[in-house]
């Protein structure tokens, strides 16, 4: 966990603004998130893990092949800019879209309150990254002129609701901090479920 530790550790200042996290968990915001999952029940791991009818090896081995191109552009091919918006579209949807509901979602319900994981969980299923997240997954984004960051489109509230869509903005900044912090917690959820199926299996031999 130290190397996702220390890919969060350089936000910092947002994950205590933002989020609201302590002083003392900043720097191991996802080896307290992995403790705090020991501590769960075999049934509540459960939950999570058959929440998403995709093995979660699975989703674990597309986050990796995930990171594997993000390696590749940004090391070789950054230089590309049609390579690049590919990569940003890549990038938002494994992020908000394809670990929302089978991973922050189930994860927020079994944590008890005052966790740092029902609290990461809680702000990544909230505005501003809800609405994101639902202007992603409807098409209703754009950049900035400057290409400084993304202009977004959502309903403040429920999707099919009635009121006007508000506009919103998210810098290259803030975004990145959204998405690391998304793939961090994700991963360290679903490989300590894994790891977990692992050791249960060995005690049985």
């Amino acid at each position: 966990m130290d190397n996702l530790d220390n890919q969060l550790y350089v936000f910092k200042n947002r994950l205590k603004k933002d989020v609201g996290v302590e002083e003392r968990l900043l720097s191991v915001i996802c080896s307290t998130i992995y403790k705090e999952l020991s501590q769960l029940s075999i049934e509540e791991l459960t939950m999570i893990e058959v929440a998403s009818p995709v093995p979660i090896v699975k989703r674990v081995e597309e986050l990796q092949a995930f990171n594997m191109m993000m390696n590749r552009v940004n090391n070789q091919l950054k230089k590309y800019p049609e390579i690049v918006r590919a990569q940003i579209i890549v990038q938002n949807y494994i992020c908000f879209v394809y670990m929302k509901e089978t991973c922050f979602e189930v994860t927020k319900k079994v944590m008890p309150p005052g966790t740092l994981s029902r609290k990461i969980c809680k702000f990544l299923l909230n505005n501003p990254v809800r609405a994101f997240r639902n202007s992603i997954a409807h098409g209703n984004w754009e950049y900035e002129i400057d290409f400084s960051g993304l202009k977004y489109y959502a309903h403040k509230g429920e999707v099919n609701s009635d009121e006007e869509m508000s506009e919103f903005n998210v810098s290259d900044d803030e975004l990145n901090f959204w998405q690391t912090l998304s793939r961090g917690v994700a991963y360290t959820i679903y490989e300590f479920i894994i790891n977990k199926k692992i050791e249960l299996e060995r005690l049985k031999m």
